[in-house]
């Protein structure tokens, strides 16, 4: 059973990876490959509690979480890069798992663009903060997240891993305006983005020492009441 349920993760990462590779070529179907994406991690979701059935409140949960970090990004949206949504998306998968986080943070990508704009970087933005909620919930038993510098030092790494990954997106976009790709303009596009990589990281910080405690002690409350997402 173990075997299995590792085999078919491995597919289901493929799969991910597949949707995003097609991205560079049909960018015009960026809305389709979103839901893509969030099938994918819905399915790898699933893979996790096989041997249980999913409660309609445990995807409540999972939809309020979501919802509140895709929300988080509109009143901010004129400050760059400055948002409660990795916040939001790091300390659900920090309490519970990386699946939930991985799930959270796809969602909440897709639902906040609905507002702002939707298009060929939302698959990407989706990535990033699925990923975000993923790593989180994967190194929540370590030395590293149980203590308050850990959460510090992930938060503000993912500041600019967040923004090196959606770079990849206009990275590509520059070589279909027929800019070629170089070192040189790889390191200039990526020294472009470092001001609001860094504002991301710093907004990150922010929120982790202003409400880090307070969210993950309400979550984790709710969590062990309720039995959710054991």
């Amino acid at each position: 059973m173990r075997a299995s349920k590792v085999l078919v993760t491995i597919i289901l990462v493929l799969l991910a990876i597949g949707l995003l590779v097609v991205t560079f070529m049909w960018d015009d179907h960026y809305l389709l490959l979103s839901f893509g994406l969030i099938t994918v991690s819905m399915l790898l979701f699933l893979v996790r509690f096989e041997k249980r059935k999913i409660e309609p409140r445990e995807l409540v949960l999972l939809a309020v979480l979501a919802s509140i970090a895709a929300v988080g990004r509109i009143p901010f949206a004129s400050i760059p890069s400055v948002q409660p949504t990795t916040f939001v998306i790091m300390l659900s998968g920090l309490v519970f798992g990386a699946e939930s986080g991985l799930i959270i943070g796809t969602v909440a990508a897709l639902a906040s663009n609905m507002v702002l704009g939707q298009g060929p970087w939302t698959p990407w933005q989706m990535l990033a903060w699925g990923l975000v909620g993923l790593t989180a919930g994967l190194l929540r038993n370590t030395m590293l997240m149980k203590s308050v510098w850990g959460k510090l030092l992930f938060g503000f790494v993912w500041g600019f891993l967040y923004g090196w990954i959606t770079n990849i997106w206009g990275l590509f976009s520059l070589t279909q305006s027929g800019t070629p790709l170089s070192i040189e303009t790889v390191w200039l596009y990526f020294a472009g983005s470092a001001l609001f990589d860094s504002m991301h990281a710093i907004s990150n910080v922010f929120f982790l020492l202003l409400f880090g405690n307070l969210w993950i002690k309400n979550l984790t409350r709710f969590k062990r009441k309720y039995g959710l997402l054991e």
